[in-house]
């Protein structure tokens, strides 16, 4: 299963400000995601006005291809259980995380976006943000971190990994997204002897392109031109410009990439330069 946190997140957040259904005067807690999970004997509503923090969680899992990696109930207990059978329960936050709140982790249940030192940034459904007992849809909260209503954490185990405060989970943060690297050597020497022949090189186009978005990035190049891969005459002018900014004058603000400039792009812009 490749679904990532980021890819459960995304479902998650894009639920923010979907409401449950509201019936004689008082929201009732038949939504879209009690009817995905199903009837369960004994509520109300036909069986479908059952808390749905916890299926909330189990839904947007489902939506984002990563059904296997939360547990599939609309009990809190039964999911807190789910995640320490697994032996993958903790104290501290990750992104990602099933959070628990409550005596038991039993009492609320939603999905971690971010922590910081002192809070959680989390997606819950059935929950409100006007301080009423009575949730009634899908928000984005604010919590203490500490705060003794935050009982624990469930990881799913992503193949990706997981960013998490635990320092036992260390091993399983995320590798860090290789860096593009930008070898533009037997251009640049061509460009030097003859600007023309930059054009049309497909052979370093993925390279050039890299150039161009950073270029754009500084505004130096119109959008049309930032992604042609070719290291053209407006490219070339656009470098320039780039080599003004930097201090460059004269024969050294040619338009044409040298190593010091090129390199000091990248840093910028998120490129490695090959020498």
């Amino acid at each position: 299963m490749t679904a990532t946190a980021a890819d459960v997140l995304k479902v998650a957040k894009a639920e923010v400000g979907t409401q449950e259904t509201r019936s004689g005067g008082h929201w009732v807690n038949d939504s879209k995601y009690n009817k995905w999970y199903g009837n369960i004997p004994g509520y109300g509503r036909g069986g479908y006005d059952y808390p749905y923090c916890a299926v909330f969680v189990a839904w947007c899992a489902d939506k984002a291809g990563a059904a296997g990696l939360y547990p599939k109930t609309a009990g809190c207990t039964t999911a807190v259980a789910w995640f320490k059978n697994a032996g993958r329960f903790s104290e501290y936050p990750a992104v990602g995380a099933q959070v628990f709140f409550g005596p038991g982790g039993g009492t609320h249940t939603g999905l971690v976006v971010s922590y910081t030192d002192t809070v959680i940034i989390t997606v819950e459904g059935n929950t409100n943000i006007n301080g009423n007992a009575e949730g009634d849809g899908v928000y984005q909260r604010t919590r203490k971190r500490k705060d003794s209503y935050v009982y624990g954490y469930g990881y799913p185990k992503f193949n990706g990994g997981i960013k998490s405060a635990d320092p036992a989970y260390a091993k399983e943060a995320p590798k860090p997204a290789a860096k593009p690297t930008v070898d533009l050597t037997d251009l640049i020497r061509a460009a030097k002897t003859d600007p023309k022949a930059a054009q049309g090189h497909q052979t370093y186009a993925a390279g050039v392109r890299l150039v161009e978005a950073a270029l754009k990035g500084e505004s130096f190049l119109a959008a049309k031109y930032a992604s042609d891969g070719s290291f053209g005459t407006t490219t070339i002018e656009a470098y320039r410009k780039w080599q003004k900014a930097l201090g460059y004058k004269g024969p050294d603000a040619d338009g044409i990439p040298g190593l010091s400039s090129l390199t000091r792009l990248g840093a910028k812009h998120g490129f490695g330069v090959k020498p």
